[in-house]
């Protein structure tokens, strides 16, 4: 990615005036950082840093921090994704109410559900070059400052991009609601065939860190063989 852009605005107690940052990050640009394995990561007592998972070479099968690390108690509750030049919503999701979750938390379910989505997309999705997605979070009762996400993006063991935005400043018990805008690296037809051909083998990481330090880990995986 060649830059990417952060809209963000936050509200609670207190309003806070529309924010936007800057980033970037690409294959080549996370070349620099020195290279890791995600068994050494795990094996730390130390926190992990930005810069140790810019060093990572392959999707993780694990994850790397655990849900009671999470103490700012974030929680995204609703995603969506639009393509930037015309304007088509592409994919959204809302969380249930508070509530509702409660009541599903009672259920013999998997507490890592929340931490992975699946997403199926057409052919077009991997021509489009700007993309732009919206998340809404809420945040617990502390301030949180520093707040970044690390978002690295692999077909089978190949990085194909890793995206870098600051989310900034956030206030106590506030809403928050920020448009991260994607610009996609071209990639070679024969590399969209491959894509294509093998659905959900498209996956990444997404990391949030809080002064430095990691406090959520997100997963997903991706199909382009739906639709026209």
């Amino acid at each position: 990615m060649s830059q990417a852009a952060a809209a963000c605005r936050s509200s609670g107690s207190r309003s806070e005036a529309m924010k936007v940052k800057k980033g970037g990050g690409g294959a080549a640009g996370a070349a620099a950082a020195p290279t890791c394995t995600e068994e050494e990561l795990l094996g730390r007592r130390a926190g992990i840093s930005p810069e140790d998972v810019l060093g990572l070479q392959k999707i993780t099968s694990d994850y790397l921090c655990s849900l009671e690390e999470n103490v700012y108690k974030i929680d995204f509750t609703r995603f969506k994704i639009r393509d930037m030049e015309s304007g088509t919503v592409l994919f959204e999701i809302t969380k249930p109410p508070v509530s509702e979750r409660e009541h599903d938390d009672k259920k013999d379910i998997d507490p890592n559900a929340g931490r992975f989505v699946r997403y199926q997309f057409t052919p077009a999705f991997l021509r489009l070059r700007q993309v732009g997605a919206t998340v809404e979070f809420t945040v617990g009762d502390k301030p949180i400052s520093n707040f970044r996400m690390i978002e690295r993006h692999y077909f089978r063991d190949q990085l194909l991009k890793s995206f870098d935005f600051e989310f900034g400043f956030c206030i106590p018990s506030s809403k928050n609601t920020c448009e991260h805008i994607y610009e996609f690296p071209q990639l070679s037809e024969d590399l969209i065939q491959e894509m294509i051909l093998h659905p959900y083998e498209t996956q990444s990481d997404s990391f949030y860190f809080v002064d430095n330090k990691l406090v959520m880990h997100n997963k997903a995986d991706y199909s382009y063989s739906g639709g026209p």
